[in-house]
């Protein structure tokens, strides 16, 4: 069934969309001719052409498009005033009952399975809509994690990151390729440092210290060794019993041969000590002192160039270089020199003492690792400069993953299990669809089968001209043409009638023929299809008496679709402009104060300012003619020119049922001369329908001009004594006190 019209930018309907919305299986349209309800019939037939491209019909949830049967003066104009010939109607025949009760089956058969295919497309489209919101969801997370990770890994996101929807393409793609491995979120931003850096170049490796020379001082035997004179020499006891073997030799340089004084006691000495003490202090005590004191150099000169080389390891360590660790191993060393400087310089001062220096070998290990582990980085850092490109790769990569397996994870798991299972339930509800359209689709083949077997123009040809002799329709007939397929109206001597017929006839014929269409086509096929079915104005230069009888068939057509029991009309629209037809078409004794049914809908279409206007009633709107007059007077939004014909029109009316004519010709007399002009306006209608000079066209349709002519209208029945009437109708309260008496 249509659920929605929207008409806009076509005949008398604006830019802005007007809507018949809510739409049932009955929907009845009241308004006056020209107010656009046949615009509405040629939307419902023809909605797909380029003339109504701005209009759109919705149709209800799982119903898809279906034929649309419209009889309006289109219709007319096509099978009547145009066609050569009329195409004839194929409806089942009534004499072979086992193949209509066969298709009736097959026909509730075929309602079941198109029930099932529409179940299941509802189904189907909400398990799309939660598809749909499971990857709205994930997006949304995955634009949270692109948001709180986007200053971090900016540059690996640089791929992906312009809109929601490429960067949860992007995440969903890195899960089904990425195999690098997990790495620490520290080490990433370490490596972003790296590969991302402005800066990058090519740096050369820093010097690890060697520290091999003085080491080898630390072993050097000497320091150890007691250093003293000759023991077979005659003073040698006594040096060796003292134990001042050095005191002895730095005193050696103040003794005078010469002079023969002791330098230790200021005695004289004989010639032979000398000789003693150069025999004491022989070659290899010389050699000894010596070793010393080349030991003392080399040590302060490779102290030097090691403190030198760490120097230059903390000034220029490339910025890879943990220079907090190296100036702390650096202090130590420096005391560690420092230390065993003295230990040497106390050795020169006493070689008989034996020393051991503090070793430098752990500290030399340690800064040698720092500048090892430096030159490390400075290797990867070079590797990566020579391979810039695949090193970005590599780190997106790694990136991506860490997301993956540190941060997205659950969320992750959880969206593809979701998806799967909806994916799962989508897959499995098309397969049931596409089996199950089969199966209509067979179904409906086998019932156009049944249909040729016992479908026929005959039925149609013989019920029309049966409903044509009842109504007096005598002189011309139906007749089934030479070809089969058509009909030709003829008289009773076998003349063509078809161009010579009344309006009046050809009204009711045609409108006979639309209402068999509808039961059945002109196609012999097909017959039981569904169909929405539109009545616009079918009742047109007619008299009452077949008006009723049309109302009466459309009333007939309306209760199958309620019932709907074995009917293929889905969906009825019955537009007029007929107050009598629309009361008879719209009367059900079981309706209360005209309040709508549950499968029924009551609109309007009026005209304002030229634009047509469509109101939804929740009853039916149209009362009496006198109460729709009124209706128009109290309008919020009136028709400018037609609210001075309805005031007319009720005048008359009141004027001849209540009052008599000659009750208002005096009353103007009282009035002021533009009051004067509007009161001879209104009352002209009166004197035969004759009109003013500045009637219709000349109106000046303004808000002032329309209050004014309120007021004048409201005063005349104030004048006649009847504004409790007036209140009445208009719906104003009236206050007891306040009511006019009749004027004399």
């Amino acid at each position: 069934m249509i659920n929605t019209i929207k008409i806009c930018k076509v005949a008398s309907y604006d830019s802005e969309p007007e809507e018949l919305t809510g739409l049932k299986k009955i929907n009845f349209i009241y308004g006056s001719n020209g107010t656009g309800k046949t615009t509405i019939s040629r939307v419902i037939r023809d909605y797909k052409s380029d003339i109504y491209r701005n209009c759109k019909l919705e149709w209800k949830d799982g119903f898809h498009p279906i034929a649309r049967f419209v009889y309006n003066r289109d219709f007319v104009k096509e099978n009547f005033d145009e066609s050569e010939e009329i195409k004839g109607i194929f409806t089942l025949g009534k004499n072979d009952k086992e193949i209509n009760d066969r298709i009736i089956t097959e026909k509730a058969e075929l309602d079941k399975i198109k029930h099932g295919i529409t179940t299941r497309e509802e189904t189907l489209k909400g398990k799309d809509a939660e598809l749909t919101q499971c990857e709205e969801d994930f997006k949304e997370r995955c634009w949270t994690l692109k948001k709180d990770y986007g200053e971090v890994f900016k540059e690996a996101f640089k791929v992906g990151r312009a809109s929601k929807a490429n960067f949860k393409e992007r995440l969903l793609k890195e899960a089904a390729s990425n195999s690098s491995a997990v790495v620490s979120l520290e080490y990433l931003k370490k490596q972003i440092k790296i590969v991302y850096k402005d800066e990058l170049q090519e740096t050369k490796l820093l010097s690890v210290p060697n520290g091999d020379a003085i080491l080898a001082h630390e072993e050097d035997a000497i320091l150890k060794k007691k250093v003293i004179g000759n023991n077979d020499v005659d003073i040698a006891t006594l040096i060796k019993k003292l134990e001042n073997s050095d005191w002895v030799e730095q005193g050696r340089e103040f003794y005078n041969s010469k002079e023969r004084v002791c330098p230790f006691c200021q005695q004289q000495t004989q010639d032979t000590l000398e000789h003693s003490l150069n025999k004491y202090f022989d070659e290899t005590f010389i050699a000894d002192t010596k070793a010393i004191e080349n030991l003392s150099n080399a040590y302060e000169e490779d102290s030097k160039d090691l403190k030198d080389t760490v120097q230059i390891l903390l000034d220029n360590g490339s910025g890879v270089l943990d220079s907090e660790k190296l100036q702390a191993k650096t202090d130590l060393l420096g005391k560690t020199l420092l230390i065993n400087f003295k230990k040497i310089e106390e050795k020169k001062r006493e070689f008989s003492k034996s020393i051991e220096l503090d070793s430098l070998k752990d500290v030399l290990k340690e800064i040698s690792e720092l500048v090892q582990e430096a030159n490390n980085k400075i290797k990867e850092q070079n590797e990566i400069f020579s391979n810039l490109n695949l090193a970005c790769d590599r780190l997106t990569d790694q990136v991506w993953r860490y997301l993956l397996d540190s941060v997205i994870k659950d969320d992750l798991e959880k969206f593809n299990e979701e998806k799967s299972k909806l994916n799962k339930a989508i897959t499995n509800l098309e397969k049931e669809i596409d089996t199950e359209r089969y199966k209509k689709s067979k179904k409906e083949s086998y019932i156009q089968g049944l249909e040729k077997q016992t479908s026929s123009i005959e039925p149609t040809i013989t019920c029309i001209n049966k409903l044509l002799k009842d109504f007096g329709f005598t002189g011309f007939k139906l007749k089934k043409d030479d070809r089969k397929r058509f009909y030709k109206i003829e008289r009773e001597d076998g003349s063509d009638v078809k161009e010579t017929l009344s309006e009046g006839e050809k009204s009711f014929i045609t409108f006979l023929y639309f209402y068999h269409l509808i039961k059945g086509n002109d196609k012999g096929i097909e017959m039981t299809s569904d169909r929405v079915v539109v009545f616009d104005d079918p009742v047109s230069s007619l008299d009452s008496d077949i008006l009723f009888f049309v109302s009466c068939l459309i009333k007939g057509v309306c209760n199958e679709v309620k019932k709907d029991k074995g009917t293929s009309i889905k969906q009825v629209f019955v537009l007029t402009h007929n107050l009598y037809f629309h009361k008879e078409v719209t009367l059900d004794p079981k309706r209360r104060n005209g309040v709508s049914f549950k499968d029924e809908t009551f609109w309007t279409v009026r005209k304002i300012d030229r634009k047509s206007k469509v109101e939804s009633h929740e009853s039916n709107p149209v009362k009496t003619s006198y109460e729709l007059l009124w209706r128009e007077v109290n309008n919020k939004d009136p028709d400018k020119i037609g609210i001075r014909n309805a005031m007319r029109r009720i005048l008359e009316y009141y004027s001849k049922k209540i009052l008599g004519r000659s009750n208002l010709k005096t009353i103007g007399d009282g009035f002021e001369a533009t009051e004067k002009s509007i009161f001879d306006s209104l009352i002209s209608w009166i004197n035969d329908g004759s009109h003013f000079p500045d009637d219709d066209d000349s109106f000046q349709s303004s808000e002032l001009m329309i209050e004014k002519y309120k007021e004048v209208f409201k005063r005349i029945f104030k004048e006649v004594g009847h504004i409790s009437h007036y209140k009445m109708m208009i719906g104003e309260p009236e206050a007891p006190e306040n009511q006019s008496k009749p004027s004399k």
